[in-house]
């Protein structure tokens, strides 16, 4: 697994204060007062944490847009061909030479760092390596064998999770209007069955009701491009012919339908995080 710059070369603690890292407030903006922090029962938490996870975007794990416009190689300085050992020795040279810490007057530093470290993150892991250089590259050198159906289903994988990613990180943000959509979901359960439960079909119903409240114009358009070019790359592959419009469409559509049924998971997933049967 390979750690963010700040866990694998940690930074000073002049250089921590500075950048804000590590340093937590529970104080709200407008008050002197704590600010409650929700209460999740450890059994939701350990039986989401597989699936949940809340990061600071500088520490995410790869972005799929991210992917689909860097040549790792190049940002490493090594070639598609190079061995794994080649790789690693590579990435070690490059963060002991940008590290922040070794350039106290480089604005850039911390930034070259998150993108090696992003590089390396990807082809430094043999698994991550063969699907990056399939979906980035259009093939797998050190593959022969490749077959369409697993390369849509890793795009279509990819595309899901960041529909799910943006909507559960603007839920995350409104707790109130978390804990008010379950007020209502738990209405309509019990309307339904007579007792409360989290019913994933109910709670995915109102989701697809309600997404519109929290797609912005921005989010549109950054679906509309990572679409757009998830297409252009499963047609590239061979998933559907370049002359056929109608396949070509029709596989739109199913990457369109992919997204919006990871947004609605990214609203289910933030409401069964707080969910507590009543």
């Amino acid at each position: 697994m390979t750690l963010s710059s700040s866990q694998q070369f940690p930074l000073s603690g002049e250089r921590q204060r500075a950048s804000g890292k590590g340093v937590k407030s529970s104080l709200s903006p407008n008050t002197s007062s704590p600010v409650p922090e929700p209460t999740l029962s450890r059994a939701r938490l350990s039986g989401f944490a597989h699936s949940v996870k809340v990061k600071r975007a500088e520490d995410a794990w790869y972005s799929f847009a991210a992917m689909l416009r860097m040549d790792y190689y190049r940002v490493l300085g090594v070639s598609r061909e190079a061995s794994d050992d080649d790789i690693k020795k590579a990435y070690r040279k490059l963060v002991f030479q940008h590290h922040p810490d070794r350039n106290p007057d480089s604005k850039d530093a911390e930034a070259k760092i998150r993108e090696i470290n992003a590089a390396y993150e990807i082809v430094g892991d043999p698994d991550k390596r063969r699907s990056y250089d399939r979906l980035r590259w259009g093939d797998e050198p050190r593959d022969d064998t490749v077959d369409p159906s697993v390369i849509l289903d890793e795009m279509e994988q990819k595309l899901f999770d960041e529909g799910r990613k943006e909507v559960f990180a603007i839920l995350m943000k409104d707790v109130k209007r978390v804990k008010a959509e379950l007020v209502l979901i738990r209405e309509r359960t019990v309307a339904a069955q007579g007792y409360d439960s989290f019913k994933d079909e109910i709670v995915r119903e109102r989701g697809s009701e309600i997404m519109a409240d929290f797609v912005t114009d921005d989010m549109e358009g950054r679906r509309h491009r990572l679409v757009e070019v998830a297409t252009q790359m499963m047609v590239s592959q061979g998933v559907v012919k370049k002359d056929d419009e109608s396949g070509i469409r029709s596989l739109r559509g199913q990457l369109e339908e992919v997204f919006r049924k990871g947004r609605v998971k990214g609203y289910e997933s933030a409401l069964e995080l707080f969910y507590e049967r009543k």
